[in-house]
């Protein structure tokens, strides 16, 4: 026999097989002992980084989750939080946002997280202007076209007004550069809304 190797053929049904036996040496490797691991042991072989994403995502692949349901309810709470702003003939205050439709997402890629968001947005105004010596409520929205995460600072703002029929063109026109005064206040709040995306 051959490097202590022993052949044997079995017959069984008719149908053969064939397998080898190895001869233990003394120089051949121990046997494996099996051990039972203590919660310690089990603790311990885990990675000490926490993976992110799902459960079911251990290895950091790709995953995505849709958080527009989030996204949505978040930017429409901080714009109403803006508050009235005062203006050197009135003042006027973001009453509702009255369309908000886009996208916002979490990907995890290779245990690394990314957010992203594409929104369009409309901003319902309302506001008191004094006018030839006559406070008169003027209401309007304010359209912020589609704008996308790290885009911020191109943030672009459309003045619609209502209620204006017997208002000269010269009022109207500033009306229209006070309302569009709620750009910055807007931004810092769409800024804090991109950081809570990303600490989420």
């Amino acid at each position: 026999m051959e490097n202590g190797d022993l052949r044997k053929e079995e017959t069984q049904q008719g149908s053969s097989y064939t397998y080898w036996v190895r001869e233990a040496t003394a120089d051949a490797a121990p046997v494996p002992v099996p051990k039972k691991l203590s919660v310690e042991d089990v603790v311990s072989s885990q990675p000490k980084s926490t993976p992110l994403g799902s459960v079911w995502n251990r290895a950091g692949t790709w995953e995505e989750k849709n958080l527009n349901k989030w996204a949505s309810e978040r930017i429409k709470e901080l714009l109403t939080s803006v508050g009235t702003l005062d203006f050197s003939g009135g003042k006027a205050e973001i009453k509702a946002v009255s369309k908000c439709s886009g996208d916002a997402f979490l990907v995890t890629v290779r245990n690394k997280k990314r957010v992203g968001y594409t929104y369009e947005l409309t901003l319902d105004i309302k506001g008191e202007w004094t006018i030839e010596e006559e406070t008169k409520t003027i209401r309007g929205s304010v359209d912020i076209t589609e704008f996308s995460y790290g885009e911020l600072d191109d943030l672009q703002f459309e003045v619609r007004l209502s209620d204006t029929k017997d208002i000269s063109q010269q009022n109207k026109q500033r009306i229209n550069r006070d309302v569009k005064s709620f750009l910055e206040p807007v931004r810092e709040k769409l800024l804090q809304f991109e950081q809570e995306l990303k600490d989420r």
